[in-house]
């Protein structure tokens, strides 16, 4: 409410300055109202930074032969996470909508920012799964004497990393498309722009963040001849306590998401 003080003249204040309007100052305020939910959104998006990168070290460890002679490339498991956006989005609207209009009657069902909540979700359980896995991974390497051996492949069917991709492709149904619309909605028709540049910043400052999380792990694990969280060496890493930390500051960002949901107040958006 401080930014109303720009609608009173200078003289009051004694100070140099311009009277401004009330749309710029309703415009400043619906930016600066934002910033909560950027800030949590934040934390997932370092998690959706490693679809790219650990995902696709762990799938070049495992077994990717189908039959006698073809070999699935460890980056193409990233395919079940479109496949299942492209899958999951007309269940959304023809089941999932209907069935939470029933309940909630409202047209959309829920609001977008519901539906943020729900992919925030989805992202906590998918982050669990990745580290059950990676702990299933690096026991079947210990079990087969592959501990040093990161050369080798693992015993161990790519296809068990199939449920870490699908569930972030059903996160990023709910996560963001609500963002998009959210951050479009809230803004007032003149800096609609601006809120969609600040979707799209959660990603790229995402990236940033987990180079920079990576970076420091890496320093704080490796040192005194310890082997790093992230060592080159997979099989001797422990991916399985990163995706436990990220777990854990993702349990963080949701418990303050939802705070922020009920506190601050924003425009009720529920649009099909």
């Amino acid at each position: 409410m401080f930014l109303n003080n720009a609608l009173l003249p200078p003289d009051i204040f004694e100070g140099d300055g311009q009277i401004c309007s009330i749309d710029e100052v309703e415009g400043a305020k619906s930016v600066l109202r934002l910033v909560p939910i950027w800030a949590t959104s934040l934390i997932f998006a370092i998690f959706v930074s490693q679809q790219g990168t650990f995902f696709v070290r762990q799938a070049a460890t495992l077994d990717r032969s189908i039959g006698s002679s073809f070999v699935i490339p460890a980056a193409s498991l990233q395919c079940f996470i479109f496949i299942c956006i492209i899958v999951f989005i007309p269940i959304y609207d023809c089941a999932f909508v209907p069935i939470a209009r029933v309940m909630t009657g409202k047209r959309a069902g829920i609001t977008t920012l519901q539906r943020i909540g729900i992919g925030f979700f989805i992202y906590m359980i998918c982050v669990i799964v990745a580290a059950l896995i990676e702990r299933k991974r690096l026991k079947a390497a210990l079990e087969h004497g592959l501990i040093d051996l990161p050369n080798m492949t693992i015993p161990m069917s790519i296809w068990w990393l199939v449920p870490q991709y699908a569930l972030s492709g059903i996160a990023e149904s709910f996560t963001m498309i609500g963002l998009q619309e959210f951050f479009y909605d809230q803004m007032p028709d003149e800096l609609r722009s601006v809120g969609l540049s600040l979707y799209l910043s959660i990603f790229g400052i995402g990236s940033l963040l987990s180079s920079l999380l990576v970076s420091v792990i890496n320093k704080a694990t490796s040192g005194g001849g310890r082997e790093s969280w992230f060592s080159d060496n997979l099989n001797r890493g422990h991916l399985d306590y990163f995706y436990w930390l990220i777990g854990g500051l993702s349990v963080l960002g949701l418990a303050l998401f939802i705070i922020f949901a009920k506190s601050c107040k924003y425009k009720e958006v529920t649009r099909l």
